[in-house]
């Protein structure tokens, strides 16, 4: 994952090393604007300051990696997190679809319902409505995906039967939802989404994935969940102890310094997780389901 900014690395370039390093999956957040005045903690400090300044730099995450799937081939494009409920939601469809199409069915949707609530509401977002809206948004954009004449009626959104193409290559993009492991959050995602991302730093993260697989069980979810670790050390044996536990993927955070430093960085990591560098991977399609790796 790269903490996109407007210094340091770019995100093609990133990707692109990452792909060639024998990572699977490339992830970028999203940030619109932080308002200055905010009343919002943040889950980390807990208050009103920022552990990073990047928060106010970062990148379009449709915009990143759609530069990142002009230089790749395999590498799949996601997003830690994005909001969607930020953006029009046909609008959101038609860009998300767009980059699905052209990479050849890469897009993973990582979302969130968005702890600064500062922000959503200058999107216009009621705070106590943020699971509501983002679940309408992802309704509505799975009828644009898959229906020859898609229509939504919602109380936050709403249009008539409409025509809407490309369709994504993949015939479900997967949603994986970031969130704190609550049961309220647990069985959000298993009614609305195909997995869940962990927080960094998650005490106890073995319960917790446990019970989330519970409780997708228990909402008759008979496929098996999606399960991203964030934040974890680059340690074989605990990579290997979590996959058996049913994560799918585990997330390393880059650094936002120049292209060769990132390089090496890269390099290093791949080493300790006994990755082979690829060569040529940029021509080599990706199958359309996510895998379980590391990213």
């Amino acid at each position: 994952m790269l903490f996109t900014s407007d210094r340091g690395i770019a995100p093609a370039e990133a990707a692109r090393v990452a792909e060639a390093a024998g990572f699977d999956a490339f992830y970028v957040p999203e940030h619109t604007h932080i308002p200055v005045k905010r009343e919002s903690p943040h889950p980390r400090t807990g208050d009103g300051t920022l552990p990073d300044d990047r928060y106010l730099r970062t990148l379009d995450p449709w915009v990143a990696l759609a530069t990142a799937a002009a230089v790749t081939g395999r590498i799949r494009l996601a997003t830690a997190v994005a909001l969607p409920v930020e953006s029009d939601p046909i609008t959101l469809a038609k860009t998300i679809a767009s980059l699905d199409h052209l990479s050849g069915g890469r897009v993973t949707l990582g979302v969130g319902f968005g702890w600064n609530v500062d922000e959503m509401t200058d999107h216009g977002v009621p705070s106590g409505k943020r699971r509501t809206v983002l679940r309408e948004y992802l309704e509505a954009m799975r009828a644009l995906w898959t229906a020859e004449e898609a229509s939504y009626a919602g109380e936050f959104v709403s249009f008539g039967p409409s025509w809407a193409w490309p369709k994504p290559a993949q015939a479900r993009i997967p949603v994986i939802v970031g969130a704190g492991g609550t049961e309220k959050t647990f069985r959000w995602i298993a009614r609305h989404a195909d997995g869940w991302m962990s927080t960094p730093m998650i005490p106890d993260l073995e319960t917790h994935i446990r019970r989330f697989q519970d409780i997708w069980r228990e909402e008759g979810r008979l496929d098996v969940p999606r399960i991203v670790a964030l934040g974890e050390r680059p340690d074989p044996e605990r990579l290997a102890h979590l996959e058996s536990l049913g994560v799918t993927e585990t997330i390393f955070g880059l650094p936002d310094r120049s292209a060769e430093e990132v390089e090496a960085w890269i390099g290093r990591l791949a080493g300790k997780l006994g990755l082979e560098t690829t060569q040529g991977a940029s021509r080599r399609p990706h199958p359309a389901s996510m895998t379980p790796g590391v990213v």
